[in-house]
Order: C-alpha cells, then sequence, then structure tokens
C-alpha cells in the first residue's frame, strides 16, 4: 500500500473519529457514532499495518492475534459496573507504549537528524515518556481505587504538593540535561520520577473525585499518544490524540464544574482531607418495605426514579425499565433524573438505561428536571448517595457545599433503596434520610424491584 493511499485512509479515519465524537453527545445517535469509531479504527489499524513503514512479520502477527483474543475476551466478561476500572486500566496500556515507543527512539534515532531537528525530536522523546509514565501509574492506582483493591481515602503525606512540585522541577532539570546530551540515564531517571509521581497523584485524590480521575487520565492519554505521533510522523496519532486530550480536559471541567470542585484542587488531592461537616443530622431513617412501596406507586401519578451506582451494581436496570412500562401503561408520568456524576463514570447512569430500552425522552438531566421534583408525588432514588445529598445546599461544612444537586427531598414522598445504612463511596453522611418524607428500602435493589413488579402486576 502506498504511502499516498495510507494518508488518504487516516484522513477519512480521522473523520470517522470527529464524527463519533460528535454523535456521542446524543443518545439517539450514540450507537451509530460508536459504529463511526469502530470503522474508524478498523481503517486506521489497517492502513497502518499494509503501510510501507511496517513489514509484516510473524511476530507482528502473533502479537496482534493475542491482543485482539485478549481484548475480545475481556470485553465479552467486562460487566458494565467494571467499566470504569476498564477504561482505567487500558490508559494503562496507552501510557506504556508512550513510554516504550519514546525509550526506543531515544535508543534507535531515526538518521540524518541534525541541528534543530534533532533539538525537536529529543524534545518529543522526554515529553511522550514523561506523559506516558505519569498516565502508566495514575491509571494502574485509579484502576485499584475503583475495583477496591486500593483503599478509596488519599493518601496525605506531610507537604505532598511541595513533593509533586520537586518532582516536576526534578524532571525539568532532566529534560535540560538531557537536551544537552548528558547522557540516556536522564531520561530513565526521569522516567522513574515521572512513575512514582503519577501514582503519588492519584492516591492524593479521594475516592468521591475518581470519575474525574477517569476522565483526567483519559485526557493524559490522548495528549501521550499525540506526543508519540510527532515522535513517529504519524499524523493520526497526532489528530486522535489531540481529540481524546481536548475532550477529556473539557470533560474533567465539566465534571469539576457538576461537583462545584476546582479542577487544580482535585488534581492536587484537596477533595478528601479531613473536612468536617458543622451541622449534626438529627432524626432517625425509618424503614419501609415492598408492599408499602408498590401500593404507593399504584396512588402515584407522577414518579421520578434516580438511579445511582447502587442499581448498576444490582443490576437492576432491566427491572426498572419493565416497572417503568408498566406504570406509564396505567397512564403514570415516570421520567428519570441524571446527575452528571452519577455511578463511577461520566454517561454511565445513561448506558444502563439504554441498554435496559428505557425510552431516550424521559431521561433528563439534572437541569433539565430539578424545577419538577416539587410536583413530584414519588421520587425513588436506587443506590444513589451524594448526588442526592442536600448538604451540598445547607451545610457550608460539607465537604461538597455548593455542588449541584438533584434536589429530590422537594418531592411528597421519598424512597431510598439501599443495601444497608452506609455512607455511600465518597463516605459523607446524608441528610435525606433522617428527612420526615423519605423512607428506607433496605435490601438489593433488583430483588426489591422484582418483588414490586409482583405487585404490580402485568
Amino acid at each position: 500500500m502506498s504511502a499516498n493511499i495510507v494518508t488518504a485512509i487516516y484522513i477519512a479515519a480521522s473523520v470517522l473519529f470527529i464524527l463519533s465524537l460528535g454523535g456521542l453527545s446524543n443518545q439517539e445517535s450514540a450507537k451509530r457514532a460508536v459504529w463511526y469509531g469502530i470503522v474508524g479504527m478498523a481503517l486506521a489499524v489497517g492502513a497502518t499495518i499494509f503501510g510501507p513503514q511496517v513489514t509484516i512479520s510473524n511476530m507482528l502477527i502473533l502479537m496482534i492475534a493475542v491482543g485482539s483474543v485478549i481484548g475480545i475476551v475481556v470485553a465479552r466478561r467486562v460487566e458494565m459496573t467494571g467499566m470504569p476500572q476498564l477504561v482505567a486500566a487500558l490508559h494503562t496500556f496507552v501510557g506504556l507504549a508512550a513510554v516504550f515507543i519514546g525509550v526506543n527512539s531515544d535508543l534507535a534515532p531515526p538518521d540524518g537528524l541534525a541541528g534543530a531537528e534533532k533539538i525537536i525530536h529529543e524534545v518529543e522523546i522526554f515529553l511522550g515518556v514523561f506523559i506516558g509514565a505519569v498516565t502508566t501509574t495514575g491509571s494502574v492506582v485509579a484502576f485499584g481505587k475503583l475495583s477496591g483493591m486500593v483503599d478509596g481515602k488519599p493518601l496525605t503525606l506531610p507537604g505532598r504538593n511541595i513533593l509533586n512540585l520537586v518532582a516536576v522541577l526534578a524532571c525539568v532539570w532532566l529534560g535540560v540535561m538531557y537536551l544537552n546530551h548528558a547522557g540516556p540515564w536522564t531520561l530513565y531517571l526521569m522516567t522513574a520520577i515521572a512513575l512514582i509521581f503519577g501514582a503519588h497523584l492519584v492516591l492524593a485524590i479521594g475516592g468521591a473525585d475518581m470519575p474525574v480521575v477517569v476522565s483526567m487520565l483519559n485526557s493524559y492519554s490522548g495528549w501521550a499518544a499525540a506526543a508519540t505521533g510527532f515522535l513517529l510522523g504519524n499524523d493520526l496519532l497526532i489528530v486522535t490524540g489531540a481529540l481524546v486530550g481536548a475532550s477529556g480536559a473539557i470533560l474533567s471541567y465539566i465534571m469539576c464544574r457538576a461537583m462545584n470542585r476546582n479542577f487544580l484542587s482535585v488534581i492536587l488531592g484537596g477533595w478528601g482531607t479531613a473536612v468536617s461537616s458543622s451541622q449534626e443530622v438529627e432524626g432517625e431513617m425509618i424503614a419501609t418495605d415492598v408492599a408499602s412501596v408498590a401500593a404507593d406507586m399504584q396512588d402515584a401519578q407522577d414518579i421520578i426514579i434516580v438511579p445511582g451506582y447502587g442499581m448498576a451494581v444490582a443490576q437492576a436496570q432491566g427491572a426498572v425499565s419493565e416497572i417503568t412500562r408498566r406504570l406509564r401503561a396505567q397512564g403514570k408520568s415516570v421520567r428519570f433524573a441524571i446527575h452528571p456524576v452519577a455511578g463511577r463514570l461520566p454517561g454511565h447512569m445513561n448506558v444502563l438505561l439504554a441498554e435496559a430500552k428505557v425510552p431516550y425522552d424521559i431521561v433528563l438531566e439534572m437541569d433539565e428536571i430539578n424545577p419538577d421534583f416539587p410536583e413530584a408525588d414519588m421520587v425513588i432514588i436506587l443506590g444513589a448517595n451524594d448526588i442526592v445529598n442536600p448538604a451540598a445546599q445547607d451545610d457550608p461544612g460539607s465537604p461538597i457545599a455548593g455542588m449541584p444537586v438533584l434536589e429530590v427531598w422537594k418531592a411528597r414522598q421519598v424512597i431510598i433503596s439501599k443495601r444497608g445504612q452506609g455512607r455511600g463511596y465518597s463516605g459523607i453522611e446524608n441528610p435525606l434520610f433522617f428527612k420526615d418524607n423519605s423512607r428506607m428500602l433496605y435490601g438489593d435493589a433488583k430483588a426489591s424491584l422484582d418483588q414490586i413488579l409482583t405487585s404490580l402486576g402485568s
């Protein structure tokens, strides 16, 4: 395959990637957008393998086959609840690829480089390896926190911000030495420092901020890919890396706004440290049962369902969809309220509901549905905590003070489905559970909803 044909395919793949990103902004077009991405990636990989710069060997074929089998097996086995962990793990591979390519380019630089061209090439190597190393260990720690293998509490070392600053300055100093040809040891020492820096960066971030961390690492992986593209002279890597890097950064910013957090504060581990609430929660949690909830559903006309990570864990989206269908068949208004950071990954709840064939037009974002809660007869919360916590508005001393939340407590009746009386992923107490119009439905969400389905009839 000639270089001109490869370039043309790369352009087509770039257009498909842009269409894919644009289509993912809307639920109706998301499925088509995913196929744009699949076709674009297939074209990109095919053009690269059969391009003039790649020699097809038995080792290359073996590695492609092994990687494809592993990818298929993992994709088929992973549950939707494990998608955040999977995304974090995949970022690790992008970071490692950037490190390996950078080191390889240092060991075997292209022929004929001199002057400014050589300096630019060395800058590309250093930046690519640095970003890749930070992404690698940061993603490993994020995977550990999301999967429960690493404690979700932030690691608060004394003077951790100073330690981070020293690490960055040391890398800059090593970069200057590397450009002055002090030797490859400067690149390797920087890699070691960046690996430690990436791990410490994410260890210092509390569990409640992990959705932001995942999108941040997504951005890092994109910039690492773009740096690698410059290093290899691959235009497609530059374009796709820039797309991923920019979109990840924008998503992180949007999520920080949704949580009323400062982006730099999150990255520096600002949340999860010792912050105490200035208000004491009074009252007690009042339990209810399935029969009572089913009866209240029959009496209610306007019902709003708030899905959270508990619904994902219980895999209760199918039961939720069927309950919705039956209630709507009875002429009741049933809608879903989605917070931007519900679950452990942006869009987590939207994907689950779409998978269960819940109609798109009744799945509403927080800003759209918040004004409607005072008119709702009943709100059903499925395993959500921080996104429905009134302390965000009422308690200036709360760690989530100022965070926009779903104002569910304004409804006539609130049912909270939870496994127990725990405080949720971030460990913050929720005064909603103690309000007079709130009732706690304890137990597995799917088991409870299946019983409600039986009570509602066909």
